[in-house]
């Protein structure tokens, strides 16, 4: 039995509402909103975050394969994947690929780990789609595109969906799309775009997938459908034949449309409220479709609650100003930082394993944890006699904190943070993010989240914030 074994699921904290955007161009908005990444946050750190979501705690040793899935990789040439697997604590012996340039870069990158789990190629794989696209301002894609992630395990054992059938359609159609020097997406005219685009390729990959399966529309407890807006959804539906009461929640009025990580984020949703026996019908598009046919175990029972899509909605910050999400998406230059840094690659080569996998060093004569990782110990002065550990899926609380208000950043005051960690009581300074300063007290509990630092060098470079600690 092949199928999905585990899930999880990263929406950013901050919600602008589509009014805060037509207010910004003297126009009538709806009371939709859309999720926006922090100006620190883009697809890689996202995709950890699901990631992160999906593996939950303990030993990772089970992760074959990494397959990441996006159409806003922040590098051009340069493998997305390794950095979302070293920042996951994967092995490195693991097989990691990226997915890019369509839509369905997501569902793409499932049916290859369904392929090689089932081949034998993998002992489990993880998918992790994220996207954060760019609309033109004063367009429908503007308040539309919103920036989430999703992430599944695929695997032979555990199984919480069983892969049935699985059906797909290629087609070459120019209707959205960006060029390499392009930073906001284009589309053709939307009437022709849907007609011979969406509709006609959705379509075909469900109804194939139907008569391949042998089953009717009525078999399916779910049917979770991409599609670019709510009206397309619902027509597409209702020319299959499907009922409103199968239909999952696009989330389209929630997140907005997440791009490459879209049709995952609804499937994660409606696994969050599947019981065993489900059938659930799974569809995405983008340059063709993909569909597929999932039977929903026994197991879903006693898989382990990630927070996924339902409680990722509900850790909301509001984003009221339009001057802010443009500040985010640097769409307005920014003064120069005040305090420069010089990166280098060597550097983050050598400190890749505290810096990027999140590691500290735990002494293996008298116990203690410290961060970074040092070769004598502090307490002991042992030397090069520590264990490595991870800090990352570890809760803390503020030890001691300063706030910056004349620190150069997208999103003054600056809180900068000692955190104790659970592990070992270890002390970890860092920057905090997603926070009101003025809540920030001693003792408040934190976690810690992968995060852009700076882009200097010619290169992104990624390091460990803190934030306050979701429920």
């Amino acid at each position: 039995m092949v199928g999905i074994t585990s899930y999880g699921a990263y929406i950013p904290k901050y919600r602008l509402g589509h009014d805060v955007i037509a207010q910004a161009w003297g126009k009538r908005g709806g009371k939709d909103e859309k999720s926006v990444a922090n100006y620190d946050e883009d697809s890689i750190t996202m995709a950890v975050e699901a990631g992160a979501d999906c593996l939950g705690l303990g030993a990772r040793d089970g992760v074959g394969s990494l397959y990441f899935a996006s159409t806003t990789s922040p590098y051009r040439e340069k493998q997305c994947a390794s950095i979302v697997a070293a920042a996951l604590d994967l092995s490195n012996t693991l097989t990691t690929m990226d997915f890019a340039n369509s839509l369905r870069a997501g569902s793409n990158a499932l049916k290859a780990a369904l392929d090689s789990v089932k081949s034998g190629s993998a002992g489990a794989a993880l998918v992790a789609a994220a996207d954060c696209r760019l609309g033109y301002p004063q367009t429908a894609q503007e308040q539309g595109f919103g920036d989430a992630a999703a992430a599944v395990t695929v695997g032979d054992a555990k199984v919480i969906a069983e892969l049935e059938y699985s059906f797909t359609v290629s087609d070459d159609i120019t209707d959205v799309w960006r060029k390499e020097d392009d930073e906001f997406v284009r589309s053709w005219e939307d009437r022709w775009a849907l007609a011979y685009g969406y509709d006609k390729n959705i379509q075909a990959a469900v109804r194939g997938l139907l008569i391949k399966a042998g089953l009717k529309q009525t078999d399916f407890a779910r049917v979770v459908m991409y599609a670019p807006d709510a009206r397309s959804h619902e027509a597409a539906s209702k020319a299959l034949g499907f009922d409103k009461a199968q239909l999952g929640d696009t989330l389209l009025g929630k997140v907005g449309n997440s791009g490459a990580a879209h049709a995952l984020l609804m499937l994660v949703a409606a696994l969050e409220q599947s019981n065993p026996g489900d059938r659930i019908l799974f569809a995405s598009y983008g340059d063709g479709a993909d569909a597929f046919s999932f039977k929903v175990t026994d197991d879903i029972a006693k898989a382990r609650k990630p927070l996924g899509v339902k409680r990722n909605l509900a850790a909301r910050r509001a984003l009221t100003s339009y001057g802010k999400y443009l500040t985010f998406r640097k769409l307005v230059e920014q003064p120069e930082e005040m305090v420069r840094v010089f990166p280098a690659a060597t550097v983050m080569w050598r400190t890749r394993n505290w810096a990027l996998r999140g590691h500290a060093s735990k002494c293996r004569k008298c116990g203690t944890v410290a961060f970074p990782i040092q070769r004598v110990c502090f307490s002991c002065r042992s030397k090069d006699d520590y264990d490595e550990v991870r800090l990352t899926d570890k809760k803390g609380k503020v030890f001691t904190y300063s706030i910056d208000n004349l620190a150069g950043t997208p999103d003054p005051p600056v809180v900068q943070t000692v955190l104790e960690s659970e592990e070992g009581s270890a002390r970890v300074y860092c920057l905090m993010t997603d926070c009101d300063s003025s809540d920030v007290n001693i003792g408040m509990p934190v976690e810690l989240t992968f995060r852009r630092f700076h882009e200097l060098g010619g290169f992104v470079n990624y390091y460990w914030k803190c934030r306050p600690a979701r429920a």
